[in-house]
């Protein structure tokens, strides 16, 4: 019973964990977004038609990584770690 019960805080340890780390990445990002994406995709990152600014809404960190790496319009990105691109996607996929 004992080993059950330990188990069992172990497990409610580790989600919230998780869930905290993953607020502040979603956090993280949401400050990048804004400072570094927002200009061009709208502050809820729907795109903006007149500038031909896709909505950026859902987009995973490979679909934004690989945007980053091969478009000219977003040369000034590329010093965007790895983990600031994490943290975008975490944001993005909050918006509905």
């Amino acid at each position: 019973m004992k080993k059950a019960c330990l188990g069992i805080a172990m497990m409610t340890a580790l989600c919230v964990s998780a869930s905290t780390m993953r607020a502040q990445e979603q956090a993280s990002g949401k400050k990048t977004f804004k400072a570094r994406c927002a200009g061009c995709h709208g502050a809820d990152a729907a795109g903006k038609p007149a500038m031909k600014s896709p909505s950026i809404k859902g987009k995973s960190t490979d679909e934004i990584q690989k945007v980053i790496s091969t478009s000219p319009k977003h040369s000034k990105l590329k010093s965007l770690t790895l983990d600031e691109v994490n943290g975008v996607a975490a944001y993005l996929a909050t918006l509905k």
